[in-house]
């Protein structure tokens, strides 16, 4: 019996083994903390240590392994003897349980507004792209951006959120660890996660400056354990995107002979002058001297002027960590961005172009100064320098475009950017035509130093000693930025040599042929200056923040209650300004019943020194309720067998103020002295200076409010393979403030009117999305994000002339809507030009291939009151992101598409400007033998009136490749002996296919220059990048 007993001990103890192995996420990263459990038996269990190793005791080789974690979806895998690798993949339902709301933290399935959120994960895989704000493109349904400039240091996107309501600005709140900061001030690795929040019960509580909605950005922290150190680097290749197309020398001079020619019967003899004989139009082409290259340019200037590629790099360092006192999160990233501009050799010793360089830190320290306090300290810095040509510094917008105009509108065949000699071309004839690459090259060199500090300070103190749930919590920040600008070299005025040559006659014309001071040959002067710098007082910047946080928390069987009010102060001031003071007192209470029914109420009293006594202080308030309807009963077959696992409904209902307009002290008049009185006909002044009314007060101002209504649909199905969130919204803004200069008001009122409560507008529309997760067994995982938005909005009252025809009025129309002469259509012979309606001035400068212009008001001819809404705005009203990917043993790859619709876009791409031979192709002229053509001939040397009809409002649509990437990580084996923890190498692009009808790729005019005067190239990068962990 002994030896029988003996035996079966040695049995089950051959049987059992130890099974060992190491979890990690579906990025190849280990997942600190997970349960490793026995499956039947789950008393038998361990978590995983630091580096996600488990080692659990198995009874035998049958044995199955459960394995989960929060915010993951559950794996069962059976045991080996062998080392075993689990991958637990992002589960679709949980994945933001957490979310993160004003002045707090929400379990998900209890939240009732319309909140949408993102992780610093995500962000990243915008390649190569530095700003929090670009990158969000297309991740957040309801979040539009757009973008207008290549510039580097300067491609942050403007961000709207759903749609505008306001012409006095839409631009949202942006909080960064709950203080007004700009997103600029944080750097893409150091962000944990982004929150927006778009309907009045999830903004009500930051007041007034929530009615845009609002952007919560929340930086990574450290958890306890031993240090964990991140480390990435990336280089980015970037190239111009695409550029409008203009003919070469030789076709626009082809081109400019057909215009001419179609333009004889109204201009006669004045236009054949112009024309150009085919044999002088030849010297273009095939041309094999230097002579002959200077003599007959032949300049693409795009090429001229643009690199290839140019070259960014962005460098990150974050250390983690902590013990049971404090924990600690640091990071420094550096950020390099190169110039696509080339270089010319100006001979002064310096170079000039753009730059842009930036350092952040950061350090988020959390103490347990007892059980029931800590103390949460962050303290982030930064600093930018950008360099720019000097005339930047001026500001005048005609001036600074000039450095790239030749990409948009200098001709071809001119001049060369630089002779064989060193000097520079140049145009005598029109003095508005100038050299990009001369204002480029001896620009000067211009740097602005932006230096920010950020300081803020968390106490909690858990008060449950008075009452359970009870908490207080204490913040102070003081955030200082610093600006200095006029560092560099100042090299504006002192003229190089410069030259044109006459195709016709080959002369050669220097502007300066001998120095005016010595009468002998002209040498370039070499007198820049330099610049020691200054502060810009009114870039530099001090605000002072800080508030008190009551909350209280209960679980009562099965009713969840919280409540939380705070008090806040901000004091922010620019430069030597009187400093701006806001005060907000708000409060929010919920109510959870059994993880069904859900209630929110949200109120805010704000106060603004815009308004009055009387209007000064306000009350907002709003509401919402929730109905999780998979909860019920009725669904709880539906809910176990995870078929339908979240099916929630909710509505909100609130109201929110504004005072988002410029002025201050609005109800106030205010005076100022100096100026003196016209006395009598002759515009003679009286010798006395005086007193005099500077603005008129209105003491009856008030606040703008918002009316926010939101109804939504939350779900998730089928085992978390599919889920996601429909919403219907409507906002309704009444009593905007118009200012005195939009007022209708008759100029003999004798100076401009205040401000004044004129306007209301209404905006609606709805999101989709759609988040898809499919695990396999054989670790291949496919996923997918869809998302759509679709925002209008309409001017419903504006303070519109009376007299004005109401097709004029801004009532009635979106905000910003376009308004142009209609074109129906071509005028194909005589008697249709003879027979359409009259223009009130150059009518008989009309041909055959012109526009019909519609009479839209009937009266029997064309004039500035036949100007009708055209197209869509500047905003678009659809936008559509789809993001697919796949997963498979350390490889990954994903691709992002985006694309927008109904928007438009004003781009006035003018041939033939200042009679030089500046020709777009963008579509076919019209002619005899091309009735149904793109576009009219382009006028040469006549001046008709309103033809250009819309041909330059382009559909601003766009379907682009917004990123690719494929990637392989790698957690295990050759990683573990050289010491790391992963390593993940990856190839990605950003902006690689671009279809759309504009000529080119600017999403939008928003960077201060026209259309047709372009901007700095948009561009498109690939990204060569590696993370390791140690």
């Amino acid at each position: 019996m002994i030896f029988l007993m003996l035996l079966c001990c040695v049995t089950a103890s051959a049987q059992s083994f130890t099974a060992k192995g190491v979890v990690v996420d579906s990025n190849g990263e280990p997942v600190i903390g997970a349960g490793v459990a026995l499956k039947g038996n789950e008393t038998v269990g361990t978590v995983t240590d630091l580096d996600g190793n488990f080692a659990l005791s198995v009874p035998d080789g049958n044995a199955v392994l459960v394995v989960s974690f929060i915010g993951m979806e559950t794996n069962e895998v059976p045991v080996s003897k062998s080392a075993m690798k689990v991958i637990l993949s992002d589960d679709s339902l949980m994945l933001e349980e957490t979310i993160v709301v004003g002045y707090g933290q929400q379990k998900k399935a209890s939240v009732v507004g319309a909140i949408t959120q993102t992780t610093g994960e995500v962000l990243e895989r915008a390649a190569g792209v530095s700003s929090v704000g670009a990158a969000l493109t297309g991740n957040l349904p309801g979040v539009v951006t757009t973008q207008s400039t290549g510039m580097p240091g300067e491609e942050d996107p403007k961000i709207t959120i759903r749609s505008g309501s306001s012409w006095n600005g839409n631009d949202p709140l942006v909080l960064v660890d709950g203080i007004e900061r700009p997103m600029t001030s944080v750097d893409i690795s150091s962000v944990e996660s982004i929150s927006v929040l778009k309907d009045a019960s999830a903004t009500a509580v930051y007041g007034v400056k929530g009615a845009n909605g609002v952007i919560l950005v929340t930086t990574k922290r450290g958890t306890e354990g031993k240090a964990r150190i991140d480390v990435g680097f990336n280089a980015t290749m970037k190239a111009p995107s695409k550029l409008p197309n203009k003919m070469d020398s030789y076709d626009a001079l082809m081109a400019r002979n057909v215009a001419l020619e179609h333009e004889l019967p109204v201009t006669g003899a004045d236009s054949w002058a112009y024309i150009r004989p085919q044999a002088f139009i030849e010297n273009y082409r095939n041309q094999t001297t230097v002579e002959q290259m200077e003599r007959y340019p032949n300049v693409d200037w795009q090429k001229a002027l643009f690199k290839d590629f140019a070259m960014s790099y962005n460098a990150n360092l974050n250390v983690s960590g902590g013990t049971k006192f404090v924990k600690y999160f640091a990071s420094a990233d550096y950020i390099n961005e190169g110039d696509l501009f080339k270089v010319f050799p100006n001979n002064r010793g310096y170079e000039s172009g753009y730059g842009y360089d930036r350092v952040n830190v950061r350090s988020n320290l959390d103490f347990n100064i007892t059980k029931t306090t800590t103390l949460r300290m962050n303290i982030s810095g930064s600093s930018a320098k950008r360099t720019a040509p000097t005339m930047n510094s001026s500001g005048d917008i005609w001036q600074i475009q000039q450095q790239w105009a030749g990409a948009y509108n200098i001709a071809p065949d001119v001049f060369l950017p630089v002779y064989s000699d060193g000097a520079w071309g140049y145009y005598p004839n029109i003095s508005n035509v100038t050299n990009s690459a001369q204002n480029l090259s001896v620009g000067g060199l211009f740097e602005t130093t932006t230096n920010r500090i950020n300081t803020d300070f968390t106490l909690n103190q858990d008060l449950s000693f008075i009452t359970k749930g009870l908490s207080l919590r204490g913040t102070i920040s003081w955030d200082n930025q610093f600006v200095e600008s006029g560092r560099g070299i100042s090299d504006m005025y002192n003229d190089p040599q410069v030259k044109w040559i006459d195709p016709d006659t080959g002369k050669v014309t220097f502007k300066n042929p001998v120095d005016s001071y010595n009468g002998f040959d002209y040498s370039q002067p070499i007198k820049w200056t330099t610049g020691g710098g200054s502060v810009n007082n009114w870039s530099t910047m001090r605000n002072l923040y800080y508030q008190g946080q009551l909350n209280w928390a209960r679980t009562f069987k099965k009713h969840d209650v919280g409540l939380m009010g705070l008090f806040s102060r901000q004091e922010n001031a620019t430069g030597s300004m009187i400093p701006l003071y806001r005060e907000d007192w708000a409060f929010r209470a919920t109510y959870s019943w059994n993880g069904r029914y859900h209630a929110e109420y949200n109120g805010a009293y704000n106060g603004s020194e815009k308004f009055a006594d009387v209007n000064r202080f306000a009350f907002f308030q709003s509401g919402a309720v929730g109905w999780t309807i998979s909860e019920e009963p009725f669904m709880k077959y539906l809910r176990e067998k995870r078929i339908v696992e979240v099916l929630k409904v909710r509505a909100s209902y609130g109201q929110i103020g504004d005072d988002n307009v410029g002025q201050r002290w609005l109800y106030m008049t205010q005076w100022a002295y100096g100026g003196a009185t016209t006395m009598d006909p002759t515009l003679s002044t009286s010798i006395y200076e005086w007193y005099r009314e500077s603005a008129i007060g209105n003491p009856n101002v008030k606040w703008e409010t918002v009316t926010k209504m939101n109804l939504g649909i939350d779900y998730s199905m089928f085992k978390g393979l599919v889920a996601g969130s429909l919403e219907f919204f409507q906002d309704e803004r009444t009593d905007i403030l118009v200012s005195g200069s939009e007022r209708s008001v008759p100029a003999f009122y004798g100076a401009a009117p205040p401000t004044a409560n004129l306007g209301r507008v209404r905006s609606n529309g709805y999101e989709l999305e759609l988040r898809v997760n499919k695990q396999f067994a054989n670790s291949l995982r496919l996923w997918g994000n869809f998302n759509m938005t679709h925002a209008t909005n309409i001017i419903l009252q504006k303070d519109d002339p009376q007299m004005r025809p109401n097709y004029q009025k801004d009532a009635g129309y979106a905000i910003g809507q376009y308004k142009s002469y209609i074109d129906g259509g071509f005028l194909q012979t005589w008697d249709e030009v003879i027979g359409s309606p009259a223009h009130d001035t150059n009518d008989a400068q009309r041909l055959p291939g012109d526009y019909y212009i519609v009479d839209f008001n009937g009266d029997g001819i064309v004039d500035n009151k036949d100007s009708a809404p055209y197209g869509y705005t500047g905003t678009p009203e659809n936008t559509y992101n789809a993001t697919i990917g796949v997963e498979y043993k350390g490889f990954s790859a994903f691709v992002q598409l985006y694309g927008v619709t109904n928007v438009t876009r004003d781009v006035n791409l003018t041939s033939f400007g200042s009679k030089l031979s500046t020709v777009y192709n963008i579509g076919e002229w019209w002619s005899p033998l091309t009735p149904n053509a793109d576009v009219v001939v382009p006028d040469f040397n006549r001046t008709p009136s309103y033809n250009n009809g819309t041909q330059y409002l382009f559909d601003g649509s766009y379907f682009r490749v917004k990123n690719l990437e494929i990637a392989y990580t790698a957690t295990d084996g050759w990683i573990k002996k050289i010491g790391l923890n992963s390593l993940k190498i990856y190839l990605n692009g950003n902006n690689l296919w671009l279809w759309t009808r504009m000529p080119d790729d600017r999403e939008s005019n928003l960077s201060g220059y026209s259309g047709g005067g372009g901007a700095y190239p948009t561009v498109r990068r690939f990204n060569l990048g590696v993370k390791f962990t140690l």
